[in-house]
């Protein structure tokens, strides 16, 4: 008896941990409680100037009254970030056929500034069809992108072969400078809807 009592004490205080480490078990890993901060902490993200494709520097996020939406990419990724692009791309096309045309930013955000250049920026861009207006390819500065990764919650693990492993989502910043929501990149329905809410 005594030792199913003292098993069962472990379960529970595990379960207690493990419950208050994951918000109540709402976020069993670190990527949904990134998400779920976002929907209900709404974190300001600080602004960081970066370069973008056509060589403008600009502030991001740029306070003003357009939503932002935000994917973190490297260029010669050859599988993840090119589907990103596409993706971007139709989120684009969606949001210039609809009511939030006009008061929507998308940015390209690369996390490998030393080799993605003003010149490979503006060739993926051309690839996936961002104008540098509405849809811009940008890099910070080497020495803001740890704080720009960590203000966003992005992971990026180098794999050894030139390339990275990282967390890909599509995130919403609200006009005042807000990271809203964290969608997976194809969820174009749930983008437009976080976005309406940004701008409300």
């Amino acid at each position: 008896m005594r030792p199913l009592v003292a098993s069962l004490a472990v379960v529970l205080a595990g379960s207690a941990v493990l419950g208050q480490a994951t918000d109540g078990f709402a976020a069993l890993t670190t990527e949904s409680a990134r998400r779920l901060a976002a929907l209900t902490d709404m974190p300001a993200v600080p602004a960081f100037p970066v370069e973008t494709m056509t060589g403008e520097r600009l502030l991001l996020p740029r306070h003003d009254r357009k939503a932002t939406v935000v994917e973190f990419i490297y260029t010669n990724c050859p599988t993840i970030c090119q589907v990103a692009g596409a993706e971007m791309a139709r989120l684009r096309d969606r949001l210039a056929a609809g009511p939030l045309a006009g008061r929507v930013r998308l940015v390209s955000l690369s996390f490998d500034p030393a080799r993605d250049t003003r010149e490979q920026m503006a060739e993926y861009g051309r690839w996936h069809g961002a104008d540098g207006k509405v849809w811009t390819v940008a890099r910070p500065g080497p020495t803001d992108l740890p704080a720009l990764l960590g203000a966003y919650g992005v992971t990026v693990i180098p794999d050894r072969t030139g390339g990275f492993i990282h967390n890909a989502a599509l995130q919403i910043v609200s006009p005042d400078g807000r990271l809203t929501a964290i969608l997976d990149m194809d969820d174009l329905d749930g983008a437009e809807k976080a976005l309406e809410r940004a701008l409300r």
